[in-house]
């Protein structure tokens, strides 16, 4: 081989590298996206069934009960609702009818169920103070009470 024939193969070595490098970047961030939804974009079914995402809105008023670690609540975009269940520790400011952001799924426990009402919880945020709602969450509102 000639001395240009092995800069070509090195070059088409480098630039097969380069885009096989983007692809797989560009793969493994997309596929740890967390999408936000409101309880209304679950009970329209345009969320992934057993797909990690993030729902948001406020803490539905007498909804909260308690089971050992085991937490069901309500969560409302003023417009639906959806229940959230939770195994663990809620954060010191989680309250009924402050905002609130959670992180899981939509998980069916048995195939055949309807399960757009359910939402497992892996992680669920509590506003800080009391004038912050995280900027998803007070979009949503407002949009879904434009909409009334």
């Amino acid at each position: 081989m000639t001395k240009r024939q092995n800069r070509m193969i090195l070059v088409g070595l480098l630039v097969s590298g380069v885009f096989l490098a983007g692809y797989l970047g560009i793969k493994a961030f997309s596929e740890n996206l967390l999408y936000f939804y409101t309880p209304s974009d679950i009970e329209e079914g345009k969320v992934p069934i057993e797909k990690s995402f993030r729902i948001g809105g406020l803490v539905k008023t007498d909804s909260f009960e308690r089971n050992g670690m085991r937490s069901t609540f309500l969560v409302t975009d003023n417009k639906k609702t959806i229940k959230v269940i939770y195994d663990g520790i809620l954060p010191d400011l989680f309250r009924e009818g402050q905002g609130v952001v959670a992180t899981g799924s939509v998980t069916c426990p048995r195939k055949g169920w309807s399960c757009k009402n359910i939402f497992t919880a892996t992680e669920v945020l509590a506003k800080h103070d009391e004038n912050y709602m995280p900027p998803e969450v007070a979009d949503a509102l407002e949009s879904a009470e434009s909409k009334e």
